[in-house]
């Protein structure tokens, strides 16, 4: 009896620990954007396969002291995206479809949220 009850709780905290260290979810595909570089030139950049539920704020531009925003961002993941004006998901946003056009230049962001699929 008492093996019983030892086997099923070890079966349990191994179920547990399976869920706890399942990888999160990733968009499969590309987000891709443009910046000014240190010498004022576009630069493109690219997130390749980015986390769904976590807030992006894009290295090159998060300093919003020293640099302008990123531009003409292009979701060609398989997720919806959100692209904020401000870092870390703040400002304005904007939902880009999946595997949508490139966006004009004239769309700023500083950072991106992903979403599940469906959202």
């Amino acid at each position: 009896m008492r093996l019983r009850h030892t086997v099923t709780a070890a079966c349990g905290a191994l179920a547990l620990a399976a869920v706890l260290a399942a990888p999160a979810f990733a968009a499969q595909g590309d987000f891709g954007y443009r910046f000014a570089g240190p010498d004022g030139k576009p630069r493109s950049a690219v997130l390749h396969h980015p986390e769904t539920g976590k807030c992006v704020t894009l290295p090159e531009v998060a300093d919003q002291g020293a640099s302008e925003p990123a531009f003409a961002p292009h979701n060609d993941t398989d997720a919806p995206a959100l692209v904020f004006t401000g870092r870390d998901c703040g400002g304005d946003s904007w939902k880009l479809r999946p595997h949508g056009r490139p966006a004009t230049d004239r769309l700023k962001l500083r950072s991106v949220l992903f979403l599940e699929k469906g959202d």
